[in-house]
Parts: C-alpha cells; sequence; structure tokens
C-alpha cells in the first residue's frame, strides 16, 4: 500500500515564537487524535527553525520538511543551504520545485534535477512539486506540460531511486486563490502521471510512487479529494496555519 501523506507548506509565515506555538499544538494534535499507521505528517517550516524544530517533534507520525536546498554540498554560494546541512539537523523531506521558486527564482527542471539527485544521495525524500499555468489548462496543453517537468527532472532516475521520490501536483491556478481543482480533476492528472511514470519504469513501480495534490487543500475539499484512487494526500498551503484545520486534514482519508 503508497503510503498517505499530510505535508503543511509554511512558506514564508510564522516567527520563531509562533512557529513553535503552531508546532506544538499540531504535534499534539496529531498525536491525540490521528490513529491511521499509514498517513504521516510532514511540516515545511522555514530555514531558521529547522533544527530547533526537529529536536521538538516527539512524534513518530511526523516528520520536518524544509522548503528548498541547493543541489551542491558546499561552496560560495552565499545564502544558500545544503542537503548536507539540511541532513545534520535532522530534516528528512525536502520541498523541491515549487511554482514559486520556479516563477519567482527562475529554477529549471534541470536545476530541479541536481536537487533531486542531492537530496537522494544523502537518503532524505524529496518532495518534486508540478504542476500547470491556467493558460496552458486552456490551451490543452497541461497534461503534456506537466508529464514533460516528470521525465525532464525524474526520469534520469533508477526505479529504485524514483520509489524514493514523492510527487506533489499542484495546478497553479489553485494555490493560494481559494479555487480548487475538482476532485475529478485532480483524479484525472494524478491518474494521467501515474500512467506516464509507467511508460518508463512499469505499472508495478508507479503505483508504489505516493503523488500528492496541492492546491487550497482545506478541511471542506480533503476527505473528497483524499477518496479519489490516484490521490495519496496533499501538500497545503494557507491551512496548514491552522492546527485544526490541518489536523482534521490529515486525519481525511479513507480508514
Amino acid at each position: 500500500m503508497r503510503k498517505k501523506y499530510a505535508a503543511g507548506n509554511w512558506k514564508m509565515n510564522k516567527t520563531f515564537e509562533e512557529g513553535q506555538i503552531l508546532l506544538s499544538e499540531v504535534v499534539n494534535m496529531v498525536n491525540d487524535e490521528m490513529n491511521n499507521p499509514n498517513v504521516h505528517v510532514i511540516l515545511g517550516v522555514p530555514f531558521p527553525y529547522l533544527s530547533t524544530f526537529t529536536k521538538l517533534v516527539n512524534s513518530s507520525k511526523v516528520s520536518i520538511a524544509a522548503q528548498n536546498c541547493h543541489p551542491k554540498p558546499s561552496g560560495a554560494y552565499t545564502g544558500e543551504v545544503s542537503v548536507q546541512m539540511l541532513k545534520s539537523v535532522g530534516v528528512k523531506y525536502v520541498i523541491i520545485g515549487h511554482s514559486e521558486r520556479r516563477e519567482y527564482f527562475g529554477e529549471s527542471d534541470a536545476f530541479i534535477a541536481e536537487k533531486v539527485d542531492a537530496i537522494l544521495a544523502e537518503g532524505l525524500t524529496p518532495i518534486f512539486c508540478c504542476g500547470e499555468t491556467l493558460a496552458q489548462r486552456e490551451a490543452g496543453i497541461h497534461f503534456d506540460f506537466v508529464c514533460g517537468q516528470l521525465t525532464n527532472s525524474l526520469f534520469h532516475l533508477s526505479a529504485e531511486a524514483l520509489q524514493k521520490v514523492v510527487i506533489a501536483y499542484e495546478p497553479i491556478w489553485a494555490i493560494g486563490t481559494g479555487v480548487t481543482a475538482s476532485s475529478a480533476q485532480a483524479q484525472e492528472m494524478h491518474k494521467v502521471l501515474r500512467d506516464h511514470l509507467a511508460s518508463k519504469y512499469g505499472q508495478t513501480v508507479a503505483d508504489e510512487i505516493s503523488i500528492l495534490y496541492g492546491g487550497s487543500v482545506g478541511a471542506g475539499n480533503a476527505v473528497e479529494l483524499f477518496s479519489q484512487p490516484d490521490v495519496d494526500g496533499g501538500l497545503v498551503g494557507g491551512a496548514s496555519l491552522k492546527s485544526r484545520d490541518f489536523t482534521d486534514i490529515s486525519k481525511s482519508f479513507p480508514a
């Protein structure tokens, strides 16, 4: 059975004190209320908090993720953080390829592929983000575009390595807009992506890959989204900043 994930991406939000409170609330609620052993909770928090928060998480149900990394192990890259640094403070997961990184910082598929390799080389898990714009969807090229992102950034991997990657499909037109892809739209894209993985790696491998949905996931739509056969959880933005909402999302998986 594929692993299910409720992954929160705090983005550039919360002071250190506010973050500690939110972290404590989420960990306590998840420990008390979430009983599905196949669901894992991930919190993607700002860089300055990583070393402290990894120590504060006293739960096998919750892990801390970084929101980005640099592919080089060290060197003259002012302001950047390497995977080795992240690993040394207890980080287990790294979000990469988020549309905000692609748009605001010009990150290419090739650069993101380097990050994938660096993360896997250190034994961490990449959460690889992909997704199309509204214009691409309206032009009918959304399937080809998102499959192309997988091809360009993941298809150099061996089957064994690919199975260590978590994929997060985030339609850009649904991120932070309040507009959510319908459960049918999400399932349709996730099925296309899984079929695309199967075309290179075979169905058995493709069926082992967790594919999350992101884009205005909330407590009100998570149950329907997570009930789709190819949707294995969510990468949650705004709702992850509210402990009650995020915990409810984490409990929205079929039993």
